[in-house]
């Protein structure tokens, strides 16, 4: 999101920099997850490693915006909306960098589920759900380009879908274990493939919230969905373990 012009040129140069990266830093972290997804559904190893290997960048990135923040906040002593901006860089490129160690958390799990060789046939729901979370991000993107609040509490609102479409998958892994010890490892794996994309989603929502108050100067005051209680109770172990 750029600001208005200031009387030295350098210091909106310097702001624009800042947003570049951010912008530069998203788009890797979206091209990771979609990377993800695919080297899962079609069982890439290769891809998987790639994936790995790949973090490094957007841990880069993530490192040049708190140079670029830092000598800001030092240099030019921001106010106002100009602050807000800086603080936001730090915020979001923070959740970036989760989103793409999650996207490469998938790719640690898909590699020993190719080596189990075992059809898992809730797999299907890992796209669908990935889908959806991309799509938040694609949007929430958007809206810290554009300055748009209203977009990013649209985008806010959407993670209720993702969690639900997770609890779903994760009684149906339940019941799949249930039916046959073997595929317990397997499943292990996609779920926590499933956790990791519904904690990006999550992570998603952090950056909607922050560019929210970015553009408006305000929190935004509206409550998290929650899930159920028995739906907590049913996933907060798996999260507490990964």
């Amino acid at each position: 999101m750029t600001t208005g012009d200031h009387i030295v040129k350098s210091y909106d140069e310097e702001l624009k920099n800042l947003n570049d990266t951010i912008i530069e830093m998203a788009n890797l972290t979206e091209i990771q997850f979609e990377l993800a997804i695919e080297a899962l559904m079609k069982q890439d190893t290769d891809l998987a490693y790639k994936i790995i290997e790949d973090d490094d960048r957007i841990d880069d990135l993530d490192h040049a915006v708190d140079e670029q923040t830092m000598n800001l906040l030092a240099l030019r002593q921001p106010m106002a909306m100009d602050l807000r901006n800086v603080v936001a860089a730090i915020k979001i490129s923070s959740d970036l960098e989760r989103i793409a160690d999650y996207a490469t958390n998938m790719a640690r799990r898909t590699v020993p589920l190719i080596e189990e060789k075992t059809v898992i046939r809730p797999l299907h729901s890992i796209p669908r759900m990935g889908t959806a979370v991309i799509a938040m991000l694609k949007d929430v993107v958007d809206a810290y380009i554009e300055g748009d609040a209203d977009k990013a509490v649209a985008v806010w609102r959407a993670d209720k879908e993702v969690d639900e479409m997770y609890v779903s998958l994760f009684r149906e892994l339940l019941t799949y274990m249930m039916e046959d010890a073997r595929r317990i490892t397997p499943c292990t794996h996609v779920l926590f493939i499933a956790k990791n994309i519904e904690r990006m989603g999550d992570h998603v929502t952090n950056v909607c919230e922050t560019v929210y108050y970015l553009v408006t100067g305000e929190p935004l005051r509206e409550d998290r969905p929650r899930k159920t209680r028995t739906d907590r109770l049913l996933t907060d172990d798996i999260e507490a373990k990964e």
